[in-house]
């Protein structure tokens, strides 16, 4: 649909101003593995900063791992709300835990964290397979985490995992 090509676009033009068609990010392998390495260096930023304090609010994190077995048998709509709600508690977590952070160091890093979540979020919720538009009333498996990093910990996480493999089956589909 035509929404869904400028939000798609929209994505690519802002996440990285790259000039790129609609299907690039899900037919060409190498953006996904640049988002993969740009999650792994906000993870290793985030570290670096000194004397990060423990959130006073614990962050409501998505339990992102799978077993591959699993992730297969999976439709790929399935696939695709299970993502969108872990990247719901993610970016509600990196918002809460920016409301926590005075260091400049966390901050930043925790602000295109959530950039980064927000844009796959809404990139997400244009790709659906079934009537009706996703609803944010999923519940899927959490945990609270009391550090900062693990925010970072859980979205590299997401990208090199769900994401990735996410894509990788939608590439099937849609770059033939």
């Amino acid at each position: 649909s035509p929404p869904g090509l400028l939000l798609l676009t929209s994505f690519l033009l802002h996440v990285k101003e790259d000039h790129a068609s609609p299907t690039r990010l899900v037919c060409d392998n190498r953006l996904i593995q640049k988002y993969i390495v740009e999650a792994k260096d906000m993870e290793k930023r985030v570290g670096q900063c000194q004397a990060l304090p423990a959130l006073s609010c614990p962050a409501v994190l998505p339990l992102v791992d799978f077993t591959f077995q699993q992730w297969k048998s999976k439709s790929n709509e399935t696939k695709r709300r299970e993502i969108l709600c872990d990247l719901a508690l993610l970016v509600g977590a990196a918002a809460g835990a920016q409301g926590q952070v005075s260091d400049e160091c966390g901050a930043r890093q925790l602000s295109q964290l959530y950039r980064h979540a927000n844009s796959f979020f809404l990139l997400l919720q244009t790709f659906s397979w079934e009537e009706g538009h996703w609803e944010p009333s999923c519940s899927p498996h959490s945990m609270e985490q009391s550090h900062i990093t693990s925010i970072f910990l859980t979205y590299r996480m997401l990208v090199q995992g769900k994401l990735r493999f996410f894509f990788y089956d939608l590439a099937k589909v849609l770059c033939k």
